[in-house]
Order: structure tokens, then C-alpha cells, then sequence
């Protein structure tokens, strides 16, 4: 037997926090896979569990001061067919594993998962969303570029739950999200991609590009996004070879199961030389 307990609300989970270590799972479609066991034994958690999937005020997805707001506990399933939720978020969720999966998962699963390949943070990440972690008597925000530190490393602390995920309202002229995997849905990424930008005036007023699987975490470079803001897209265009110069320097795919290091590189230069082109 996994020991574990169901706090009846936030505050009965955070007191239960406070007191010792938990692991915090809601709809478990990824540390289930990963603490599995053989087949009719139970999972194989060293550490006591918290389920908070039940903890239903956290389930919502709301505007407030100028941003989406999400509750921890909205499943990826409400998110995709709601109208509040960003369209470059809902073409992500849409590939996302199944609508079973999407039934129970959710982004701040995704999020302290921290995954390479990770596709909801693609979204989240170019669209400079926060965390909200919440202890028993602290509360702090952290982007989630920051809130990712490695592979299943992230800055939360023991005694934290992720309540809300923010996300500064918006808009752009072009968004792109292309993902290269063995299958279009249900399948880990080989490479994946998502850029955003607003042309005004035929000028790049914002450019937003994010990779992953090609890095030990998901890659997003403001400083080379504002090299070439208030320039013309054929000016991006014609530079393209310094671009992807400056980009190839962060990417540092590995060889896995999925796919190699090589087709990996190349692949993400062809995917930011693709979004550029389509500007």
C-alpha cells in the first residue's frame, strides 16, 4: 500500500505540506509511468503521496488584471475547448496525448515534471507565463522559464503547491506550432516547436521562439528575439544565416530512443528558418 492522504481543501493540503514531505500528484499521467511497477503491484513511491486532483478550487480559467488565470487542478481537456484559453496554448494541448489523458493531466503537472520534451511548456514559455506556489504561509511568482531548472528539477520547494498559472493577455499576427514526432498526437517529441510574432507596419514588434528536446531544458533567448524587433521581416529574412548561428549555439540535442543529436539540430534550424519565412 502507497501511503498517501486526500486533503478535503488548499489549506488542509498545505498544513499536510508544512508538516513533512509529499509528493504532490493530480492526474498522475506522468509519475505514474514513471514509479510504475509490475503488473497488479502497486507503484513504487519512496515518498508519501498528496492527491489534490479533488481539490475542485482550483479548477477554474478566468481574466483578472490583464491575465488568464488558471487554477493548478484545470485538466488539459477543459482547457482546449475553452474560449479564454490562448490559441498558440490550445494548437499545443490539441497533439497533447489522448482525450483520456488530457481528461486528468494538467500544465502544472507538466510544468514541475520539467521534461526536455516537454509540449505544453513550449506554449507556456513563449507566452511568459508564472507560477503562483503557494506554502502554508507564503506566496511567491515565478516565471515558468525559471521555475525549470533541468530534467525533473525545478525551483519548487518541499513545502509548496503550484496554484495558479498566469499568462499576460496577448495578441499576435502569426503563431506556429509544429511538432516532429513518430505520430501527430499520443507520442513524445523528437523536436518541437512553437513561434509567435506581431507585425505592425510591416515591423517585428514581438518575436517569440521556443524548442524542445534540444536542450536540457526548453530553449527561449529574449536576447536574440530583441536583436531583430522594429526591423522589417525581409531584413530577418535576409539575415537568416546569423540568426540561426546565434541559435545553433543552444542547441545541444542528446541521442535517445526517439532520435539523434544530428536530425534533431538540423531540424530545429529548419523550423525557426521555416517560421521566419513565413513572416
Amino acid at each position: 500500500m502507497v501511503e498517501h492522504v486526500i486533503p478535503k481543501n488548499l489549506e488542509e493540503a498545505l498544513k499536510y505540506l508544512n508538516a513533512k514531505p509529499y509528493k504532490v500528484i493530480a492526474g498522475g499521467t506522468d509519475l505514474m509511468v514513471q514509479h510504475r511497477a509490475w503488473s497488479a503491484l502497486s507503484p513504487n513511491f519512496k515518498t508519501p503521496l498528496l492527491f489534490c486532483f479533488n481539490l475542485n478550487a482550483l479548477k477554474y480559467i478566468k481574466v483578472q488584471n490583464d491575465e488568464i488565470a488558471i487554477g493548478s487542478m484545470t485538466d488539459l481537456e477543459t482547457l482546449l475547448d475553452h474560449p479564454l484559453t490562448p490559441e498558440i496554448l490550445r494548437k499545443v494541448i490539441s497533439v497533447m496525448a489522448s482525450p483520456a489523458i488530457r481528461k486528468v493531466s494538467t500544465l502544472s503537472g507538466n510544468i514541475i515534471n520539467a521534461s526536455p520534451a516537454a509540449d505544453s511548456l513550449l506554449a507556456l514559455y513563449a507566452l511568459d507565463a508564472k507560477v503562483v506556489c503557494r506554502s502554508l504561509h507564503t506566496e511567491r511568482e515565478v516565471l515558468v522559464s525559471e521555475m525549470v531548472l533541468g530534467p525533473r528539477k525545478t525551483q519548487l520547494k518541499a513545502h509548496e503547491i503550484i496554484t495558479e498559472i498566469r499568462i499576460p493577455k496577448t495578441s499576435f499576427t502569426h503563431t506556429t506550432f509544429v511538432k516532429v514526432g513518430g505520430r501527430l498526437a499520443d507520442a513524445i517529441s523528437k523536436v518541437a516547436f512553437v513561434g509567435c510574432a506581431q507585425i505592425v507596419n510591416n515591423q517585428v514588434k514581438d518575436l517569440r521562439i521556443v524548442l524542445n528536446a534540444v536542450s536540457a531544458t526548453l530553449i527561449r533567448q529574449k536576447a536574440i528575439e530583441s536583436q531583430w524587433l522594429n526591423k522589417a521581416p525581409n531584413v530577418l529574412q535576409s539575415q537568416m544565416d546569423t540568426i540561426l548561428e546565434a541559435y545553433e549555439a543552444y542547441i545541444q540535442p542528446i541521442d535517445d530512443q526517439r532520435s539523434n543529436k544530428y536530425y534533431r539540430k538540423q531540424t530545429a534550424l529548419n523550423l525557426i528558418k521555416q517560421f521566419i519565412n513565413t513572416l
